[in-house]
């Protein structure tokens, strides 16, 4: 499967809808998108991960990575999921813990972290 990137703004956030799979494959484009939108002046991205059939380390890297870009650069990141597949990945490796997670994108642009999932 292909990975499908978009983009559009909610709330004053940049939210980049992906789908398909993020693998060893397809994680350099979305490291790509990623980076053209910090270096384009976003500062508040959140990624909604619910087209998102597989993910693997490769892809959690790229995420890490981009989480790590925009805290230098102030601003702020988040991811939605509900797929219980993709949540078991983040709890196996402790990444809920370093990312706030939501279960919608208005939930994420809101910010209240009583809606992140844990």
């Amino acid at each position: 499967m292909e990975l499908s990137l978009a983009t559009r703004t909610v709330e004053e956030h940049t939210v980049l809808e992906v789908g398909g799979e993020v693998d060893v494959y397809t994680a350099p484009r979305l490291r790509e998108r990623l980076v053209e939108l910090v270096d384009s002046g976003v500062r508040d991205v959140v990624v909604d991960l619910g087209g998102v059939e597989f993910l693997d380390s490769t892809g959690l890297g790229v995420l890490v990575g981009a989480m790590k870009r925009l805290r230098v650069a102030n601003g702020s990141f988040s991811l939605v999921c509900s797929k219980e597949a993709l949540l078991k990945i983040f709890r196996i490796t402790a990444l809920d813990q370093v990312f706030p997670i939501f279960p919608t994108i208005e939930a994420a642009t809101r910010g209240s972290d009583d809606s992140a999932i844990s």
